[in-house]
């Protein structure tokens, strides 16, 4: 039984609009990464980025784990894997193609940066643009794509949308083609 109330448009592209901004996070976030080693405005090269450091001063559960495979040189796939997953989520969001399978990916990638880093200490940190107690912008990150999850905003609109419509008219085609 299916008791949900359609969504108005305000709220169909306020959910789009996160869909999109969070893609573009994603995407870029991967394209950096894959574009470094670059330039600083100062003509100095950049090193090419790595998770290694990141990995190396984890503090949370996963951290032993993360810190085994860098150490055993797995940082290099780890990287790879990293960048791809980024762009791919990043394409699917944005374009709304596979859009469950890419707040999933996304999801996925959230929890396991928070569960590598929680935020312990309430006590501004090097490197951190505030001070974090539990609550950090991974972890609302991670909230916002679990309402794009939970709202299937692929249904909305996106490149899904436009498939499951071909799809209908296709099945609808055929089924009049039957009826004949």
């Amino acid at each position: 039984m299916n008791n949900a109330t359609p969504l108005t448009s305000p709220q169909q592209i306020a959910l789009i609009a996160l869909r999109m901004l969070i893609g573009w996070h994603f995407l870029y976030e991967g394209y950096y990464k894959l574009m470094l080693p670059g330039w600083s405005s100062d003509g100095k090269p950049l090193a090419a980025w790595t998770s290694a450091g990141y990995l190396k001063a984890a503090t949370g559960p996963l951290a032993p784990l993360m810190q085994w495979m860098v150490n055993n040189g797995w940082v290099g796939g780890m990287d790879w894997m990293v960048k791809i997953s980024l762009l791919l989520i990043g394409l699917s969001l944005l374009l709304g193609l596979f859009t469950r399978l890419g707040c999933w990916g996304a999801l996925l990638l959230l929890v396991m940066f928070y569960v590598l880093a929680i935020p312990t200490s309430g006590n501004p940190q090097p490197g951190n643009e505030g001070t974090y107690l539990f609550v950090n912008k991974t972890l609302i990150e991670a909230a916002a794509v679990a309402v794009l999850l939970v709202f299937n905003t692929g249904a909305v609109a996106g490149l899904d949308l436009l498939w499951r419509s071909k799809k209908a008219a296709a099945k609808t085609a055929s089924d009049a083609q039957l009826s004949i």
